[in-house]
Formats: C-alpha cells, sequence, structure tokens
C-alpha cells in the first residue's frame, strides 16, 4: 500500500509498504480521510521534542486525525466492527497500569501515540492497524470531513468542558487556528458568549463568517470579565496574558503549546485565585466532539479548507496552500488519490 513516510528532517515521500496485518485486538482500517497537524508538521521539521528524546524517531509514518472504514478483523475482536465506519483513539495506553484502569490512559507512562510516537503507523496511508479498543463508530450524519475532525474536536472539547462555565458566561479564546475555532464552538453551543483573539486577519475574517461578532485583535480587545481564557496559541507570550486577562477565581485552560517556554507568574495565579488547567489529548472528548457533529450542534466543515491526494503531503507539511484552498486552518488528506 502507499504511505508517508518522514525520512528526516523536512524531508517526506509517498512508498509502498507492506499493508498492516490485524493483530488479536485489531482492526485494519481503510482510511478515507486524515488531517494534517501542527504536530505533523513538527515532526517533519524536526523540531518536535519527542525526536530529541528518542519518543520518536526517522523514519517515522504520521498522520492521527483520521477517519475510514474497517476491513479486516483480528482474533478476539467483536464481528460487529467489520464494515462499520470508524475514527479512533490517538493514545494508546498499556491498558493495565493505574492510569489506565482508572480511565486516564492518555498519560499511561508507556502511552504510545498513532502517527506519533514509539513506532506506531499513522493514517497518512490508505490502511491503518488500530485496537479496537480504541476505535469510535461514526453515525451517519458524521460525513468524512467531520469524521477526521474528530481527534481535535476532542481536544476542543475537553478544553471547553474543563472551563466549566454556565450558559451566558463570557470565553475568550486566545487564537484561531483549528483547535482554537472549534473550542469556540464547542463553547458557543454549550451556551457561552465567545470571543476570539487572533493575529492572522484570515482566521478572524473566518471567526466572524462563523458567526462570532467577537473576533478581535490584541489592540482591539475589549475588556473583562472574562470567565474563563482558553489558551489556544502557540505564542510564548500568551499564556501570561490569558492570567492576566481570566477574572478572578476564573479559569484558565491552556491547551496551545509554543516552540519555547513560556512563563508566568504564579504568584497571579494563587493571589487571584485563578484554576489552570492543562489539555493533553481528545481521548475523554472523542465521543462528545462525535456525537456534537451528529446532532449538527457543531458543523465544523468550514475549518477544512481543500481536501488533496497523498503525493500532496509534502508540499502541506512544507507550509504550502493548495491552489484554491478556502479560508480554514486546516487541510486533510485522502489516502485514495
Amino acid at each position: 500500500m502507499r504511505a508517508l513516510v518522514l525520512t528526516g528532517p523536512g524531508k517526506a515521500e509517498v512508498q509502498e509498504v507492506e499493508p498492516p496485518v490485524a493483530a488479536p485486538g485489531q482492526v485494519v482500517v481503510d482510511v478515507e480521510r486524515a488531517g494534517v497537524c501542527g504536530t505533523d508538521v513538527e515532526l517533519f521539521t524536526g523540531h518536535m521534542s519527542y525526536l530529541h528524546t528518542g519518543r520518536s524517531r526517522y523514519p517515522l509514518r504520521p498522520g492521527h486525525e483520521w477517519c475510514g472504514t474497517v476491513t479486516a478483523l483480528g482474533e478476539d475482536v467483536d464481528p460487529s466492527w467489520l464494515g462499520r465506519r470508524v475514527t479512533g483513539d490517538t493514545m494508546l495506553g498499556c491498558g493495565h497500569c493505574d492510569r489506565c484502569l482508572a480511565g486516564r490512559h492518555h498519560v499511561c507512562a508507556d502511552v504510545a501515540e498513532i502517527g506519533i510516537s514509539r513506532d506506531r503507523p499513522g493514517a497518512l496511508a490508505e490502511q491503518l492497524a488500530v485496537p479496537a479498543t480504541a476505535l469510535h463508530a461514526l453515525p451517519g450524519p458524521v460525513d468524512v470531513t467531520l469524521g477526521a475532525l474528530a481527534e481535535p474536536g476532542g481536544n476542543a472539547l475537553r478544553a471547553v468542558q474543563a472551563a466549566a462555565l454556565a450558559p451566558g458566561e463570557r470565553l475568550l479564546v486566545l487564537g484561531t487556528g483549528t483547535i482554537g475555532l472549534l473550542a469556540a464552538l464547542f463553547a458557543r453551543a454549550g451556551g457561552a458568549e465567545v470571543h476570539l483573539m487572533g493575529r492572522d486577519p484570515e482566521g478572524l475574517h473566518l471567526a466572524r463568517s462563523l458567526g462570532f461578532a467577537g473576533a478581535w485583535t490584541r489592540p482591539t480587545l475589549p475588556g473583562p470579565p472574562w470567565h474563563a481564557v482558553v489558551d489556544a496559541s502557540n505564542a510564548p507570550e500568551l499564556p501570561a496574558l490569558a492570567l492576566d486577562l481570566v477574572e478572578p477565581a476564573g479559569r484558565v485552560i491552556y491547551i496551545g503549546l509554543a516552540g519555547t517556554p513560556s512563563t508566568l507568574d504564579t504568584r497571579d495565579l494563587a493571589l487571584r485565585d485563578v484554576t489552570a488547567v492543562g489539555i493533553l489529548g481528545g481521548s475523554a472528548g472523542l465521543a462528545g466532539a462525535v456525537a456534537a457533529y451528529a446532532d449538527g450542534s457543531v458543523d465544523a466543515r468550514p475549518l477544512v479548507a481543500a481536501t488533496v491526494g497523498l503525493a500532496d503531503t509534502a508540499d502541506v507539511l512544507a507550509g504550502h496552500r493548495p491552489d484554491g484552498a478556502g479560508p480554514g486552518p486546516k487541510i486533510h488528506i485522502d489516502p485514495r488519490r
């Protein structure tokens, strides 16, 4: 089968590789759509921290935002999975440690991440092997575009849930990329008054086109109260700004990752009685994201700017937007092309 392979920093090519075989407890999925994520870009450029710690290494097959159809089953897998449209969890814990048994497999000490770490091949390929325990079935209303947005949607939903807002309370989202816009959509569906702050004119325009009249730059941002702030940016100065902007006794949610260390004054955190929450992974939010897509309360499809074939993925990773791409921040790949 064809798969995208990262062979070194800045080097990616489509190769013919052996197709996966469903081991006991696994299924094989024919991948119909996969998203390109900032993590994939960092793995391509060589900037991803896992490459320096040894958790990830070249050659590497990326892709962790995906959907497809189950076409083969390993031993001990429920036969009802065969032929079903699915997406799946990126984070694969060991399954038997205290963290996994408590439902926190995404922070298992031995967690393997599909398409990211511990040599787990990813979904930028024609087929993917996945443990059946990681699968989430996709209802009929969830098309391939939404199916491949389940993983980032799960991340964004977890951030919104951590903000713990009552209906009508005000949320400020820092960043108008995929996660920021998804967080805004999920928060609005939950009844919050949502505003976004960004610096990219296209991202701000897209936010307004999605119905968010409160889309601001830093100089135009109105005053508080912000009952919660979600930092979905990659700017190292914004974690401290998020703390400055949130109401006393409010919540700051950190889901964005900067390329360099961020600093904030924990005295401000304590003296203003602010709760800070970090979000890693969408595992616990996948089911909720799929449900919101299925019932129509969240339509994330405008975030996808274009869908291209596997051969064009290296150009996307290098930062090139496809001809005719829309304003959305997300590029999807159809590995069947």
